[in-house]
């Protein structure tokens, strides 16, 4: 289910580096109200506000938030082989707070398309017909996704990445940026597509493709 921030509700950002900075700029195009950011190491440093806005603290800063006022941008960037943007994610949400959907409005995204909590859709995006994407997942600068594509939860589509029609990717996967993905194939759990690549037959999970070669990767399973 899509829920849309409105320009009343307080937004709190997690985290403090280059994809928050995206997403405060996203935003503040928006016309959203950012309050402030927790970050642990702006709370070790010292420092009181980040980009005009205050420094709560760090993660401990949520316990004194009403979850019931008080929205939560996931401000974590996406990493390969790292899972503290998820970890972030599901312990905000297990207090209670909401993620909402954020989408640049020099985005295109269709009518149909539904957008989970905590989808984030940066500038110059295209979002097709019938495009479902999962929670925590990132569409990033100028990639698109087109009709009838199925995205898991907690995946990053990098910036220039091309999903052609009727893609299916599972959860925790990541597509590089400028890769392109033909129409109808499939992406298994936490696979990734590397920078670049044209991915022409499936890619099961846990595997990286690099150019035209796909290999095994070593990825911990998150289910023991």
């Amino acid at each position: 289910m899509t829920t849309m921030p409105n320009a009343s509700q307080a937004l709190i950002m997690l985290g403090a580096g280059g994809h928050a900075k995206v997403l405060l700029s996203l935003a503040i195009a928006c016309g959203l109200q950012v309050k402030g950011v927790c970050d642990p190491a702006l709370k070790r440093s010292g420092v009181v506000t980040w980009r005009g806005i205050s420094v709560l603290g760090g993660d401990e800063a949520l316990e004194q938030l009403d979850c019931s006022n008080v929205g939560l941008i996931n401000g974590i960037g996406q990493v390969v082989g790292s899972s503290l943007r998820q970890a972030i994610y599901e312990r905000a949400v297990g207090m209670g707070f909401r993620f909402p959907v954020l989408v640049h409005p020099r985005a295109i995204v269709d009518a149909s398309a539904v957008l989970a909590d905590g989808v984030q859709v940066m500038a110059g995006v295209v979002i097709q017909p019938d495009v479902r994407l999962g929670a925590n997942t990132v569409v990033n600068t100028r990639s698109s996704v087109d009709h009838d594509c199925s995205v898991g939860s907690h995946v990053h589509i990098a910036p220039g990445a091309t999903l052609c029609g009727n893609v299916q990717v599972a959860d925790y996967a990541f597509i590089g940026a400028g890769a392109t993905v033909i129409q109808g194939l499939a992406i298994g759990e936490y696979a990734v597509v590397g920078a670049g690549a044209v991915m022409v037959r499936n890619l099961p999970a846990r595997s990286i493709l690099l150019g035209q070669t796909a290999r095994s990767r070593i990825v911990p399973d998150e289910s023991t």
